[in-house]
């Protein structure tokens, strides 16, 4: 009589998780033979007594036997053990009687050879309990798998269809799963993590290891499923440390697959994945919601060079992130490249202790203005910071360096790379922009252009202060005559009640201009 209990992994059960079943338990069973292999999977329950059924087997099959017909010839008993071998099923159980009283030595050697697990139940048994009891597991368990299957599809499908991001379909694998997820491409990069943070820590700050074990066989819940498609393999998704069966957590990857590649290919986002892990990571960084120290793994993870190095944080204005990205693989130089807001990237250098930092510095950003053919891209840099701690504190100083600048730098004589003492005056205002006597003293001071309708006069006021109140470069910027220069100046005047050419009421008016324009900012 053979009983079919599923034909997926997902539905299987162990020889060691049967053996331990009450109503197997209840048949006292000892293992006499091939008990390293007790982890097989068993996705049948196969009685019978005929000597050669083995051609009847197609693997997986448990056989549950009296041996009543193997009683007395020891060859006949040496080839049932190796038939059963050369099925490939997963044990046999033999209860112990009339046929034999003991377990049988011919057997007991022959199984061992073979690694073929052979149990003997010690009671009496009735072997219709044990199917019975192994037939409505592996049911319930295959449709517990199908279900959770169809549950994270249907899910997935939900979110991709909504237009959520990567991160969001992650978070519904990760609450699934019940384990860190990991998503890589082919160098093992991290691009992208999902699970409760103190484990995805623990994961990352071992990464290196734990991609060599990935990346081989799978083993005590690490499960991967490759991501790919058209003939064309670009990255992996990992459980890390699964801790359900391996048939259904291998399911369950394999969905989290077909959900990530149906979103890579709709373009789930305008961005690849190695930019939003790039982004997300230089976000927190500038943020400072999250510790830099608790963030290294991450850095780490993804690829960027963090022992013994110097970081060199860096902020460019008017400047395109996928540009940036190949002008500092053009260099050789290893960073990460993130979209801030407000038009602002982030660029994070990371360089040897013996490398000249404010020289790379510079190459990269002439490089850049070469590769854009812009010369107004504005690229602002903090110190180099030897420390990662010191990272977040340098790249909101480039940030402010940077929005210090602003659209101004059109008028400006800026060096390749702007620092914070380039910004002088600029910079103090900016951090000053939001006090409310800062916001009274500008609407004060300009309120005769602000109120009377400005024109054209604010721009030509704000070239000229950039420009050192230089007449001839003013008209030159603006495209007009001197002597039309001279009418719009003399107009400011007036409407400020101001004198230009005293420095006393011109710095003021500066100083208010530029309070108006990082306020506006």
């Amino acid at each position: 009589m053979t009983i079919a209990l599923g034909t997926g992994e997902a539905a299987a059960l162990s020889v060691r998780q049967v053996l331990r079943l009450e109503r197997v338990l209840a048949g006292e069973p000892e293992v006499v033979a091939g008990a390293d292999a007790l982890d097989r999977a068993v996705r049948w329950v196969h009685v019978a007594e005929a000597a050669d059924v083995g051609v009847m087997l197609s693997g997986g099959e448990m056989v549950l036997t009296t041996g009543v017909l193997l009683a007395g010839d020891e060859s006949k008993q040496a080839e049932y053990i190796r038939s059963l071998h050369r099925a490939e099923a997963a044990a046999v159980v033999l209860g112990l009687g009339r046929a034999f009283p003991a377990p049988p030595e011919v057997m007991r050697r022959a199984a061992e050879r073979c690694g073929l697990p052979l149990v003997v139940l010690h009671r009496p048994f009735p072997f219709a309990e044990l199917t019975e009891e192994v037939q409505s597991r592996l049911v319930r368990r295959k449709y517990a798998a199908v279900s959770l299957s169809e549950a994270v599809r249907t899910a997935l499908t939900g979110l991709i269809t909504a237009g959520a991001p990567l991160q969001r379909l992650l978070d519904e694998v990760a609450q699934h799963s019940g384990c860190p997820v990991v998503v890589t491409n082919l160098a093992h990069r991290v691009l992208a993590t999902a699970g409760e943070r103190s484990a995805v820590d623990d994961v990352l700050r071992d990464w290196e290891r734990i991609a060599r074990q990935a990346g081989g066989r799978e083993g005590d819940g690490w499960i991967r499923a490759e991501l790919g498609g058209r003939g064309e393999r670009w990255g992996r998704i990992v459980l890390c440390g699964y801790r359900g069966d391996t048939a259904t957590g291998r399911l369950l990857a394999d969905r989290a697959a077909e959900a990530l590649v149906l979103h890579r290919m709709l373009g789930g986002s305008a961005h690849s994945w190695e930019e939003e892990s790039a982004q997300g990571l230089l976000t927190d960084l500038v943020s400072g919601v999250v510790p830099a120290r608790q963030l290294l793994p991450r850095a780490r993870a993804a690829g960027l060079p963090v022992n013994r190095r110097t970081f060199v944080p860096l902020v460019v204005r008017d400047g395109d992130a996928g540009q940036l990205d190949r002008v500092l693989r053009l260099l050789g130089l290893p960073g990460l490249v993130a979209e801030l807001a407000d038009g602002a990237t982030a660029v994070l250098l990371s360089l040897a202790r013996d490398q000249d930092a404010d020289a790379l510095a510079a190459h990269f950003a002439v490089r850049l203005r070469s590769e854009s053919g812009a010369d107004r891209v504005v690229v602002a840099a903090a110190g180099g910071r030897t420390g990662w701690d010191d990272v977040p504190a340098g790249l909101r100083e480039a940030r402010h360096v940077a929005d210090a600048v602003g659209g101004s730098s059109a008028a400006l004589e800026l060096p390749v790379v702007v620092r914070l003492r380039d910004v002088h005056l600029r910079g103090l205002v900016r951090l000053l922009r939001d006090h409310p006597q800062v916001q009274a003293f500008a609407e004060r001071e300009l309120d005769g252009l602000l109120c009377g309708g400005e024109g054209d006069l604010l721009p030509v006021l704000r070239t000229y202060l950039a420009t050192g109140r230089n007449k001839s470069r003013t008209a030159r910027l603006h495209h007009v005559s001197r002597p039309a220069l001279y009418r719009r100046l003399e107009a400011i005047q007036t409407r400020l009640g101001v004198d230009l050419d005293d420095f006393e009421q011109a710095a003021s008016v500066h100083i208010a201009l530029l309070a108006h324009d990082a306020q506006q900012g």
